[in-house]
């Protein structure tokens, strides 16, 4: 089964909710969005002139200060349509992840090698940085029960973030703590 394009979704989805420039969806993509899904800007702006060309937005200009101009996008009913029908079909099958200690640490036979030691070291470090960042984004914009309802799904996965990254360090450490014995 091939698999959906889904920033196409997620674009839609997210004009589904306001009216944006495509600046706007890159700068979504490089922050809350981007702790769950990556794309850029070559993928972006392609992506919304193929849409515009498939009747599923429409754009709007609008003057930034004296002489900028910005193209602000719209769904139109068909994105409308295309969006709703993509949240009710199923998921995709789930992709191998791509994950560079896991292939490091596949490739390293040796549990005795300094360098066993080291790439733990390194990945125990890089998630709790990742981890001490989503406890402050969740305190930043979940701090009460009423952001939470607010705004539900994006409050669902980051706390699973969290929770994720809490779980991966307590197996990470005790693994590191296991090669030290």
């Amino acid at each position: 089964m091939a698999q959906k394009s889904v920033l196409r979704y997620i674009i839609l989805g997210l004009l589904a909710q306001q009216d944006l420039a495509g600046c706007d969806i890159k700068k979504m993509f490089e922050g809350e969005l981007g702790d769950f899904w990556h794309s850029n800007h070559s993928q972006i702006y392609p992506e919304l002139r193929k849409m515009e060309t498939d009747g599923l937005i429409e754009y709007h200009t609008v003057l930034v200060g004296k002489k900028l101009e910005k193209k602000v996008y719209t769904l139109t009913a068909a994105g409308e349509e295309l969006v709703s029908d993509w949240l009710h079909k199923p998921l995709n099958p789930l992709l191998p992840t791509r994950d560079e200690f896991t292939m490091k640490l596949f490739l390293l036979n040796d549990r005795e090698s300094p360098l066993v030691r080291k790439l733990f070291r390194e990945e125990i470090a890089r998630h709790e940085e990742k981890c001490l960042y989503l406890q402050n984004r969740w305190q930043l914009l979940f701090h009460n029960e009423a952001e939470q309802a607010q705004h539900y799904g994006h409050a669902c996965i980051l706390k699973h973030a969290i929770e994720r990254e809490q779980d991966r360090l307590k197996w990470l450490k005790a693994e590191y703590a296991s090669l030290t014995k």
